[in-house]
């Protein structure tokens, strides 16, 4: 049985990406008309849960259910996770009673190792090194709103986290050029900096990332797991808040997207997200369809 993991972007080619791209706005448009679309029926997801999740957990929770499965919430301290059991074990005995299972979670490597003792696919929902079905849905919101995002110029103001990371993935996967405004010393990852080459540029005055972007994303400047480290990081990021005036600097069709939770008055002023340019309501709902394309896609496939 061939196995599809989605642990990255690169765990699919560009054009498979496209394609699950255009079954998200297919699958999309059948649940407006009221179709039914339960190609997964009889199937069971297992949600395995290591950090907090609204979006995450409503759209999967909710996706597998109307593609005719069913989904099992699963946390470290309701299983022998919590209890010390070897990721591995835990692989092996959960992908033997499941058809998919979904992690969203700290370490990434962790990730990696369960997905190599797992007999079905496993999907990243978020680790702290990315964040790859988010971006699927940025990258479907874009394209109903915009059209094909190759060729184009994205700016990712703030934290270098794993959803920066995540839009360097993008760059690659989806042929369009990203510029990192972040402070020095809050870089992405070197590793895929260095596999972008000149795609992605680092800029760390804001007001030139953003010049002429059509799509401006940003995140939190505090990550769960990084409480800690607020106060330090509130005054590393001033300057870097993403404003109405900061968002004129941008092309004159640009998108304004965040993956939310947001903190209005932190790394968005308080009315950003009321602002035209802002689809983040758009963006958020897209998580469902987006990743009911990608559990079709992987499990259809394997």
């Amino acid at each position: 049985m061939n196995i599809r993991h989605f642990l990255s972007l690169f765990d699919c080619s560009p054009a498979e990406l496209n394609q699950i791209i255009q079954r998200a706005i297919e699958l999309k448009q059948l649940r407006q008309q009221g179709v039914a679309h339960e190609t997964l029926k009889g199937r069971m997801l297992g949600m395995i849960f290591e950090k907090a999740s609204t979006r995450t957990r409503i759209s999967f929770e909710t996706g597998i259910f109307q593609l005719g499965g069913n989904a099992i919430f699963l946390s470290p301290r309701d299983t022998q996770l919590g209890r010390g059991e070897p990721l591995a074990d835990s692989a092996r005995v959960m992908s033997s009673m499941l058809d998919l299972i979904m992690i969203r979670t700290f370490a990434h490597s962790g990730l990696e190792e369960f997905a190599r003792h797992s007999s079905v696919p496993v999907i990243n929902a978020l680790s702290d090194d990315s964040h790859p079905c988010q971006l699927l849905a940025d990258m479907q919101t874009f394209v109903e709103q915009r059209g094909s995002i190759a060729g184009k110029t994205v700016a990712w103001i703030g934290d270098g986290n794993n959803m920066c990371n995540s839009y360097i993935e993008a760059a690659m996967q989806f042929d369009f050029q990203l510029r990192v405004g972040c402070p020095m010393g809050y870089e992405p990852s070197a590793q895929l900096l260095e596999k972008a080459g000149d795609r992605v540029q680092i800029i760390y005055d804001p007001a030139k990332a953003i010049k002429g972007a059509h799509l401006v994303s940003t995140d939190v400047w505090a990550s769960m797991g990084q409480e800690e480290e607020a106060r330090e990081r509130m005054e590393a990021f001033k300057g870097y808040q993403v404003s109405e005036a900061l968002l004129n600097k941008a092309a004159p069709d640009v998108l304004f997207m965040h993956c939310l939770p947001a903190h209005r008055g932190e790394e968005i002023s308080h009315s950003l997200l009321d602002d035209p340019r802002a689809v983040v309501w758009q963006q958020a709902e897209n998580r469902l369809h987006a990743q009911k394309a990608l559990m079709e896609f992987i499990v259809l496939q394997a």
